[in-house]
């Protein structure tokens, strides 16, 4: 193959609902999940050529994630490489980095989703739908809905997908600007939370919201600037739909966003 690139557009995504039910035996826990795609996009440069050794070079526009083999487009490469028995390749891949990190927007996943789905592009698609999902399923929870994106209902860990019927709408997000917080650690508060009993998990259609908010004084603040607001995911981002967001010192504002009915894709 002479050298070959293709671009690929990789949406956040937002947790509409969060239910957590039980936590499984391989750790994870079983989710019910309303998820939905919105228009803010990473942006994957994906170039690959023969080589005489294999090797994977990523770079790109943040200077907050790693540009190494713990990124999880890293692994994704490597996982493609794996199943297909490729052949050396050099594959170089830019990020263009949009969507915030630790933010519960799907940032990394939807990343590593358009990866194995822009190199299966480049390869003339030795996988099929159902054997990249399986590929996504074993990179991460997020990654075989940002491979669809649009409205799903999400159960398991997050990796089974239910179509639901689209809708548009408008939403905005706001974020401390300091504060990440991992799907771990919102995860073992939750588990904390609920074997303590705490009575208020009904008043928030996202359980890690609930596990977490209390530990959070910029979280806190956002409930009550915007009482409607509801976190994404694991935190620690909040959307609002129909809201718009003031500017706030100390928070990453975008607002007047909508909903998309597609997952990651190629674009020109």
């Amino acid at each position: 193959m002479d050298n070959n690139s293709i671009k690929i557009q990789c949406p956040a995504k937002i947790n509409l609902t969060l239910k957590v039910l039980n936590k499984r035996e391989d750790g994870f826990h079983n989710i019910e999940s309303i998820m939905q795609t919105i228009n803010l996009f990473d942006y994957l440069t994906i170039s690959v050529k023969e080589s005489s050794r294999f090797e994977i070079q990523l770079s790109g526009t943040s200077d907050e994630i790693p540009y190494d083999e713990k990124n999880i487009v890293y692994k994704a490469c490597l996982l493609f490489a794996e199943r297909t028995n490729l052949t050396p390749h050099k594959i170089d891949i830019f990020i263009e980095k949009h969507i915030p990190v630790s933010a519960g927007l799907a940032g990394g996943s939807t990343d590593a989703a358009g990866t194995l789905y822009g190199l299966n592009k480049l390869f003339n698609e030795p996988f099929n739908r159902i054997e990249l999902h399986d590929l996504c399923s074993r990179l991460g929870s997020d990654l075989n809905f940002c491979l669809e994106g649009g409205k799903q209902k999400t159960t398991g860990r997050g990796e089974i997908l239910e179509q639901l019927p689209f809708e548009d709408f408008q939403v905005s997000l706001i974020k401390p600007l300091n504060l990440g917080i991992s799907a771990k650690e919102a995860y073992t508060k939750f588990s904390q939370k609920h074997a303590a009993g705490d009575k208020n998990r009904t008043l928030f259609s996202n359980d890690l919201e609930w596990a977490i908010i209390d530990d959070y004084e910029e979280l806190n603040r956002i409930k009550r600037l915007y009482p409607q607001a509801v976190m994404s995911g694991s935190g620690s981002t909040y959307f609002g739909i129909g809201l718009e967001f003031n500017e706030e010192n100390g928070f990453w504002i975008k607002n007047n966003l909508s909903a998309v009915p597609y997952g990651v894709k190629v674009i020109e």
